[in-house]
């Protein structure tokens, strides 16, 4: 039985791209696109933990079953090689797949009965290679959300969001051979074009990355989003378990909004999540581009890529109409044709989740009817008040260590004092129903900060900075409940609205 030293000895092999380990399972190599045994005896789960530790894994590898690892290391001989390590009700799946190798020979193999002669050295978090694959390691290394490689600059990553300079200024020219051996052969055009375009970058074990790629006056720009390598759940993001609820409707309207940065995405992926996890519905996702990658699970899912499947996010939603679809997944709800398409396609039994970059709850419904010319605005508010369920509004900010972000999030349910709102165009009056309609789920965003300042996950300034109302911020952080407002006649109103929808809601209980 050979050791695990030796099994990541066939890695030197120009030919193997990554030596694979699975609990009870026959070790591996992938040759190609085949993986082949280079072993005849299987590992247990606690054999192959103990050699992750060894390999540079250290503290990462003692919580996988709820946090999966990935690292790189350095194996003399082979070169830069990425780590992947994930846990399943017990069993470990791990990954050594190498980055950048060495051009110097590797050394000869040592002899079976000693394996410890030519161990190689593992530095979990040392030296890195150069160029694109050691900025996307060290970035993920360092928790960062985002890299910025521009011309004339050093290299920017946003660290709990805070963008740091990493090393020297990166010259023209670097930049250049960089980004172009990236940019896809179909985006080329767009980019000459445009001047920018989008696509998305997968590194293997490093994951996968949401690429923008610009020209700007010192030459070209890259901004690299960092897709975590394994889909969020809505614990790990620390949402409101009161999210998945929505998942639970047949049709209907779910939004998730928030500014651009701040998560909306992976709270959309963990919501798909957990339809992929729980249901056997057919989900289609359009996107631009494809960030999270869903693997099969009890659901069936297809992801469509604009400009690599489709045309764009209306032609996409058009065909899917036809593919019997039960949930519809909209990247991002950004123009009038693709809002049309998702309002008829939540009127005609299909759950339609979408995300869009609106600041607040309140305003993403306005946002949603003035994008239509006034002839068809009363139409579009009959759609949303009755189709809508859920709009989830979320902010980022910065934990009290400083060393990540949190969220924090409020809730807009679907009611019936909600949708008379929309139906009789008094919009205006839904932060007053938010005041008042905790009885319905709602949650508003101050009252979420203020429950994370509680809790020591955020500063009070870093809450006060995002906070809607900053007075009735500090009032619910003091224990205190905010203010009422005036008494005005369509506060009055919306009240009464409060009082008629919890009678009916008690009729239908009783």
């Amino acid at each position: 039985m050979k050791t695990f030293d030796q099994m990541l000895r066939e890695l030197a092999r120009t030919d193997v791209i990554e030596f694979a380990v699975a609990s009870d399972r026959l070790p591996c190599v992938k040759v190609g696109s085949k993986y082949e045994p280079v072993d005849d005896a299987p590992r247990p789960t606690g054999q192959i933990v103990e050699m992750l530790a060894a390999w540079g894994g250290g503290d990462l590898v003692k919580d996988l079953e709820r946090n999966p690892a990935h690292w790189t290391t350095r194996i003399d001989g082979v070169g830069s090689v990425g780590v992947q390590a994930v846990m399943l009700s017990g069993r470990v799946q791990a990954r050594f797949a190498v980055i950048v190798r060495d051009t110097s020979p590797a050394p000869e193999r040592a002899p079976a009965n000693k394996p410890d002669a030519a161990r190689p050295t593992a530095t979990g978090g040392g030296t890195r290679p150069d160029g694109l694959e050691g900025l996307l390691a060290a970035a993920r290394d360092l928790d960062a959300s985002d890299v910025h490689v521009v011309a004339g600059r050093p290299v920017l990553m946003r660290v709990a969001g805070e963008l740091l300079p990493r090393g020297a200024p990166v010259h023209e020219v670097a930049v250049e051979k960089m980004i172009a051996a990236i940019v896809p052969d179909r985006m080329r055009s767009t980019l000459t074009e445009q001047g920018s375009c989008d696509f998305a970058l997968d590194r293997g074990v490093l994951g996968r990355f949401r690429v923008n790629v610009s020209r700007q006056r010192t030459g070209l720009k890259a901004c690299f989003r960092c897709i975590p390598a394994v889909i969020p759940t809505l614990a790990s993001l620390g949402l409101p378990p009161e999210i998945e609820k929505a998942t639970h409707h047949h049709q209907g309207l779910v939004l998730v909004t928030g500014p651009t940065g701040h998560g909306k995405t992976s709270t959309l992926a963990a919501i798909v999540d957990i339809i992929n996890r729980e249901t056997a519905r057919h989900v289609i996702t359009v996107e631009d581009p494809v960030e999270y990658a869903h693997p099969r699970k009890k659901a069936m899912i297809s992801q469509r890529e604009v400009g690599t499947h489709t045309r764009s996010f209306g032609a996409a939603l058009k065909a899917s109409l036809r593919e019997d679809p039960d949930v519809i997944v909209v990247g991002e709800l950004r123009d009038t044709e693709t809002v049309r398409m998702a309002l008829a396609a939540s009127e005609t039994g299909h759950l339609v989740l979408g995300t869009m970059n609106t600041p607040s709850c309140a305003k993403t419904i306005d946002r949603v009817v003035d994008l239509f010319p006034p002839g068809d605005q009363q139409q579009v508010r009959m759609t949303l008040a009755g189709g809508l369920h859920l709009i989830v509004g979320q902010r980022l900010i910065s934990s009290a260590d400083g060393k990540g972000m949190v969220a924090a999030a409020e809730l807009l349910p679907g009611s019936v004092a909600l949708w008379s709102l929309i139906r009789d165009n008094k919009t205006f009056q839904i932060p007053s129903l938010q005041q008042r309609g905790r009885g319905f789920g709602i949650l508003r965003l101050d009252e979420a900060l203020a429950d994370l300042v509680r809790t020591g996950r955020a500063t009070a300034a870093a809450a006060l900075a995002v906070a809607e109302n900053p007075d009735d911020f500090e009032e619910i952080l003091a224990g205190k409940s905010a203010a009422p407002r005036p008494p005005e006649p369509a506060k009055k109103e919306a009240v009464g609205l409060l009082g008629k929808a919890g009678q009916l809601f008690g009729k239908r209980g009783a």
